[in-house]
C-alpha cells in the first residue's frame, strides 16, 4: 500500500519501498527557465527532461503536466483597464502551455525518450488532441505523456488541469514539483517561523486554506483517493524520489 492507502502495481526498490507504477507529475512553467527569468532556457528544459528520463528507466510510466507562467499568466491581463477580456487571456496562457510542452517533448526525444504531446484543445498540426485511451495505451507502451493547455477551458488552473488527468488515468499519485521544498504553515519568504508539513489530510489543506493548490484540485484528488507530494525541483534527484515513494517534501492523502 502506498501512504494513500492505494495499492500501488509496480515493483520493490531498496529498502522496500514500493514503487508507484504510474505517475501525473506537474510541472511549473518556472521549471523552463532560470530563477528570476522568464521565457524558456534549453538549459534548464533539458535538466528537466533528464529527470523525467530517469522516471521511465525506474519503470514509471509519467504523464506530464505542464504549466506556462515562465511565459504568460491569465492573471496578468486581469486588471481592469486591459482591453484584453478574462477568457481570451486564459486561452493565451493555455497557449503558453503548449510552447513549454513542444520544448519539453524535443528536449526528451533528445535524450533518446519516445513521447506524445497531447493538447486539451485541438492543434493537430503540432499535437495530438487528448483522448484518454490513446494517452494510456501510449503510457502501456513506455512513452512519455505530455499534457498541454489546461483542460481547455478558461478560469481553470493547470493545477486543477493535473488534478483531473490524475484521476482519468488512474495514477498512483500526483507530484508537484515546486520551486519550494513542501507544504508550509504560513509563506516562509515572509515568516521565519513558518512551518514544513511532512504530512497534511485533504481536509486539513481546505480547512486551513493552505495555498499548494487550488481548491477544486485538492477536492478532486480527495474524491479519488489521488495522493499528492509536493516538493522542490531545485533539488536535483527529488523528481526520482518522489515516484519512488520516498519522504521528499510534503504528502497530502486522506491519512493524518
Amino acid at each position: 500500500m502506498d501512504s494513500g492507502g492505494k495499492q500501488l502495481d509496480g515493483t520493490l526498490s531498496e529498502g522496500g519501498i514500493r514503487r508507484p507504477r504510474r505517475v501525473l507529475l506537474k510541472l511549473s512553467g518556472e521549471l523552463f527557465c532560470l530563477p528570476g527569468q522568464s521565457g524558456i532556457n534549453i538549459e534548464e528544459t533539458i535538466k528537466v527532461a533528464g529527470q523525467v528520463k530517469n522516471l521511465l528507466e525506474l519503470g514509471v510510466q509519467p504523464a506530464v503536466v505542464v504549466g506556462g507562467g515562465n511565459i504568460l499568466r491569465g492573471a496578468q491581463f486581469s486588471s481592469g483597464t486591459t482591453v484584453i477580456k478574462k477568457a481570451t487571456a486564459h486561452h493565451m496562457g493555455m497557449l503558453a502551455t503548449v510552447m513549454n510542452g513542444m520544448a519539453l517533448q524535443e528536449a526528451l526525444e533528445s535524450l533518446g525518450c519516445e513521447t506524445r504531446l497531447q493538447t486539451a484543445f485541438r492543434m493537430e498540426s503540432v499535437a495530438e488532441p487528448f483522448i484518454l485511451r490513446r494517452a494510456v495505451r501510449h503510457l502501456e507502451k513506455g512513452r512519455i505523456v505530455i499534457l498541454a493547455a489546461g483542460t481547455g477551458n478558461p478560469f481553470v488552473t493547470t493545477d486543477t488541469a493535473a488534478a483531473l488527468r490524475s484521476c482519468e488515468l488512474a495514477v498512483d499519485i500526483l507530484l508537484k514539483a515546486t520551486k519550494v521544498d513542501g507544504v508550509y504553515s504560513d509563506d516562509p519568504m515572509r515568516n521565519p517561523h513558518a512551518v514544513l508539513y511532512d504530512r497534511l489530510t485533504y481536509d486539513k489543506v481546505l480547512r486551513d486554506n493552505l495555498k499548494v493548490m487550488d481548491a477544486s484540485a485538492v477536492s478532486m484528488c480527495r474524491e479519488a483517493r489521488v495522493p499528492i507530494r509536493v516538493f522542490s525541483y531545485r533539488r536535483e534527484g527529488n523528481i526520482e524520489k518522489a515516484a519512488c515513494g520516498h519522504p521528499v517534501g510534503t504528502l497530502i492523502s486522506d491519512q493524518p
